[in-house]
């Protein structure tokens, strides 16, 4: 992950997500900060676990 990034500003939803789908993790830690940012930032439309899954998911096609 970027160091511009801290672990601490992934929203916990986002993090577990994340680490249950190692394909998306790596499509994540590959963008750039600015990238990883506005990613993060859409976290905050998602509304239920299965939408957080489907949005990480949907990373890897990033």
């Amino acid at each position: 992950m970027s160091n511009n990034l801290l672990n601490e500003e992934l929203p916990l939803g986002f993090g577990l997500a994340l680490a249950q789908n190692t394909k998306a993790l790596m499509c994540f830690t590959a963008l750039s900060p600015e990238e990883q940012k506005k990613v993060i930032d859409n976290t905050k439309k998602v509304n239920s676990k299965a939408e957080m899954r489907d949005y990480v998911n949907s990373l890897i096609t990033m």
